[in-house]
Order: structure tokens, then sequence, then C-alpha cells
């Protein structure tokens, strides 16, 4: 939240009233008040408590949320094996489609139901320049794209790999509307999605010379009569090395890796190309040796003619994986996606350091790395949980999730595309258009110091958020370009230990919804407003909810419990505690 200044006894309870403006007393009693006080722990393998408590923290954070089906059975598997299925190779998906040939929506050269993944534009429209024909389709094709992704996060298996695809597009962002063309946006995103828990090396490697990363920072243009720097300097101030205190490349380093960089092209020779791969032109290299600062150790690159100066790619990776840097400013970024966003000198030390020395000994093979911190101390430590806003994806297809809406299936694709891209558009409208960050350094919630994810509240997305939770919660739910979507709060009650029974209805949804929990006065209260209508005797939900469930199809019986079961969820998912993960 913009104006929020960080400190190292952060306090949980003050950020929630100034979030939503409410007393949050109980935060402030409970061990989990105050976020991220200093802790020793580190990264020595959790063995304390394992219940639900620290079985949702788990999924909250590997996953875009926690199904309730999700929750019973993890909660029957000890922390080994949860990680186990959460990190376990899962198949590539199946490609984006054409669901939008309709009249003017028109993709010739792609049948409806096809993907369009490797497909050309086809011929020109009477009267249309090939930018124009580029435009009008590729924008069909990105909303496409966009859908698709969205579509991925709702329908995740319980596996970490969809969660950090969205790391890795924070981590090393492009922009889909600079570039232009969906064909590269896709591959782009499945080199991602192979590298999800791959090497990282290997992903910087083959990011180089990507046709989106080329196109979108020029990279395509770099040669050696026109040398272009965008990259060289993306590569080590964003991507690799980072801006840490221990990272001190040069502006000459910037201009010498551009100069290695030199004569790599996407191979788009006209828009009806199929051919969405990347070459290297040797008489557009810089040939001569590239001599690199005292931060690398005075490397020098042998410059190479011919074929092989495609080789000095190769030799500048490894110099700049061969800092301490750069394995330190992955694990900085890992630790503030998945556990939280200030680094301290204790965290420092006991977390980043030895992460990093792990990633160095695993050649930077990432899943090791990843799977050690979320089975840390550290990460379960009470301190780290409950302390990170939702991004827009995690609010938006989390709440998808957690209400299991039911979602058109792939009989159905038309309508099945245009929900997956009113969510996206959903999470646009809350200042997180994936694919399409606001800049190559990615969203600031990720990255800017000192508010990081504070910056996806303000007084207009905060409306926006319960603007929609309220909506989808409306007996008329989300409806919008013949999409109808609902939140079925009925059939979630009904899913809860026991519905029956007011209080242990308030208090196992709070718990599943919250991971800030609430005291007992906040909960009576609730039960009281909500669920008993005033009263004070728990009976009066009771017989109401028995007597729906004995006869659903009961208008009156029906009308009885959803009237007030809607008020408290639309009263639940407005809290600030819900706004965190």
């Amino acid at each position: 939240m913009p104006g929020v200044t960080e400190t190292n006894t952060h306090n949980r309870a003050e950020f929630l009233k100034k979030l939503m403006g409410q007393a949050t007393e109980q935060a402030t009693q409970s061990g989990s008040g105050v976020a991220n006080l200093v802790s020793e722990k580190g990264l020595s393998p959790y063995k304390g408590e394992w219940g639900e408590k620290q079985v949702l923290h788990l999924l909250r954070r590997s996953l875009f949320s926690v199904k309730q089906d999700e929750l019973r059975y993890f909660s029957k598997r000890n922390l080994h094996q949860c990680l186990d299925e959460l990190f376990a190779p899962i198949p590539a998906p199946s490609p984006p489609i054409n669901a939008y040939n309709n009249g003017e929506h028109s993709d010739p050269h792609v049948p409806a139901g096809q993907t369009w993944v490797n497909a050309t534009y086809g011929p020109l429209p009477p009267g249309f320049t090939p930018a124009m024909r580029m435009s009008l389709i590729d924008s069909f094709r990105r909303f496409s794209l966009k859908g698709w992704w969205a579509g991925l996060m709702v329908h995740q298996k319980p596996n970490i790999t969809d969660k950090m695809l969205l790391f890795w597009h924070t981590a090393i962002s492009t922009q889909m509307k600079q570039v232009m063309d969906a064909r590269y946006s896709y591959k782009h995103l499945m080199l991602l999605h192979s590298h999800a828990l791959g090497n990282f090396k290997q992903l910087i490697r083959q990011v180089s010379t990507d046709p989106q990363m080329l196109v979108y920072q020029n990279g395509n243009t770099n040669t050696a009569s026109a040398p272009n720097e965008n990259y060289a300097r993306e590569l080590q101030e964003l991507f690799t090395v980072g801006k840490g205190p221990g990272s001190h490349y040069t502006e000459e380093d910037v201009r010498t890796a551009a100069r290695v960089l030199t004569g790599w092209v996407d191979n788009f020779t006209s828009i009806d190309s199929t051919n969405v791969s990347s070459g290297f032109l040797p008489e557009q290299h810089d040939t001569g040796d590239k001599k690199f600062s005292a931060f690398y150790n005075n490397t020098i690159i042998k410059g190479r003619t011919g074929a092989d100066g495609a080789k000095e790619l190769d030799d500048l990776v490894n110099m700049i994986f061969a800092t301490t840097e750069t394995a330190r400013a992955l694990c900085r970024k890992l630790y503030r996606y998945f556990v939280y966003y200030n680094i301290d000198d204790t965290v420092e030390k006991n977390v980043i350091t030895p992460l990093a020395h792990m990633l160095v000994a695993k050649n930077f093979e990432v899943k090791g790395v990843v799977r050690t911190l979320l089975s840390s101390e550290h990460f379960f430590d009470e301190k780290n949980m409950g302390c990170i806003i939702k991004s827009p994806a995690e609010l938006v297809a989390g709440m998808i999730r957690q209400f299991n809406v039911q979602i058109p299936g792939d009989s159905d694709y038309v309508k099945q595309y245009k929900s997956w891209i009113e969510l996206a558009n959903l999470m646009e409208n809350m200042d997180m258009n994936i694919g399409d960050p606001p800049s190559v350094a990615g969203w600031a919630a990720y990255y800017q110091k000192p508010q990081f994810h504070e910056f996806w509240i303000n007084s207009d997305t905060l409306s926006t958020r319960n603007g929609v939770t309220e909506t989808f919660l409306s007996k008329e739910g989300y409806t919008e370009n013949g999409v109808l979507l609902k939140l079925d709060y009925l059939k979630f009650t009904a899913g809860l230990s026991n519905p029956a029974n007011p209080g242990q209805l308030i208090s196992d949804s709070v718990r599943f919804l919250c991971p800030v929990a609430f005291d007992d006065v906040q909960l009576n209260y609730v039960k009281k407003q909500f669920l008993l209508s005033g009263q004070s005797d728990d009976s009066y939900w009771s017989e109401a909810w028995n007597k729906y469930i004995a006869n659903p199809g009961n208008p009156e019986a029906l009308s009885e419990v959803d009237s007030r079961l809607q008020r408290y969820y639309v009263y639940l998912l407005s809290r600030a505690e819900y706004q965190l993960i």
C-alpha cells in the first residue's frame, strides 16, 4: 500500500487496519500477529506440528489456492509425501485454439477448434496492409493465449508447475503487446513452462535466443555495425546478477555483452512464416575479443568467426553464472515469491546464502532449491503465514478454485475460452495483465522497495477486488460476454465438516478461506450476525439448514439458508484477511 514503510517489526494488524479500515485485534493477540519479525529459523527441515494449518500454508503458496477435496487429500499425507506430489513432473498442456471465429473475428487459416500456434496469418483481405492484418488477427490469438493461461491457473493439478510459470514470467518478463505475434508469446511461455522446475542456467541460455525475447529487447537488430544494448543490460540487471549489494558489473560490461550477443535474429521473414525459431547470422556478429571488468574476473571472451560466433553466448552465460550474485539474486526472488518480501540480515544469512550455495552445488537446478525452501523451518514459521497479499491472479483463480466454480468443458470450447478470457480480464482490472506486465522489470509488487506486494492494493483495486467477489456471490452471478460465473456457496458450505452447527460452519470456512484466524469474539459475532440473524440459540440455524438438506427443492427452505449464507460470504470475502495468503 503506497506510503507504508518497511520495518523489521512490520505489524500485520496495523497493515490490515490500513488495508480495510477494519479492527483486527485478533491478529495482534495471536502468535501470527506480527509479520516477519527477526527469525533465527533457517533451512533445517521442518519437523514441527503437521496439521491442517500447515497443509493449507503449503498449498496456498504452492498453488493458486486450495480446493476442499485437495485439502482433504493432502491432509492425509505427511510433508514429504505432499512435496513429492507437488513437485512431480506433469505433461505439457495442450496448446490454445481458435475459439473466436464468428464473422468479423476471423482467422482464415485456422479452422475453429484448431490450434494457431504454428499457423500463418493468411492472405491479405482487400485494402489491408500486412501490419493491419497481423494486428487484427494477432489480437484474437493473444486473447486466446491469455485466456488459455488463466485456464491453466484455474484447472491446475495440485502441482507447483503453474505457480512456477507465473514466477518465471515475473522474473524474466516480456510483453506480448510489444512483440505482436502470439505464436512467439506461446513459444516463450512454453519455454518457461518446460523449465519451471528445471535448470536456471539452461533457461537463461535459451531465453537469450528465444524469438519473443529477441524481438522484445531488440536483440534481432543487434549487429556489429549497430549494437543494441537492451538485452545485454536486462540480462545482467534483471535476469541474472541483479542489483544486490554484491552486484558490481559496469556500464562497459553492458556494452561488451551486447557485442557478444550480436548476430542473433528471430528468422521472422514475413507474416506468413510458420517458422518461430531463431538463428545466428555470422556476417552481423562482432568478431573481436571482449574483455569484461574485475567483477567478472577480467574475463576475456575470444572473438570467433563464422558459425562459431554463436558459441560466444555460451561463454557469456558461463561467465555470468560463475558469479555468486547470480545464485543469490534468484534465491531472493524465490524467497519473495514464496515466503515474504522483506529480506533482512538474518534472512540473508540463514536462508538466502545457504540456498544460493545449494543452487550452485546443484549446477543451477531449481527443483531441489525450491523444495528445500518450502520444507524448511523458516517457511513454516508462524510469522511467515498469512503475510503476503494475493496477486490478482491468486485472488481470481483462487476464488474459482476454492468454490469449485464450474467452467464449460472442451465440448463447449467457445464458452470455455470466453470464461477464461473474462478471468484474465478481471486480473487485468486489478492491475495484473498476464502476459503484459508494465515493463521488462515485471510488476512492482515483486521488486519495488519498500512496498513490494502492497502495490496490489490501492483505493481502485481494492474496490475492484471486493466488487468482483460480491458479484460472483450475487444471485445473478458474474455475467459478461455471454458468460455466467457464480460461486456456489451452498455447495461449498455442504462440503464443510458440520454445516448444521453454526459455530463449526463459521470456524471451518474462516480457517479454509483466511490464513489469519479470527478469535472467539470475532467468530461468535459473525455467527450471531449472519447465521443466527441476531438470535442467540444455535438451533435457529441448525433447524434451517437441516430443513434445507432434507428438501433442497423447497423454495422457502432454500431462501432461508441462501440469504444468510450469501450475506456471510460477501462479508468474509471482503475481509482484509481474505486478501492474504
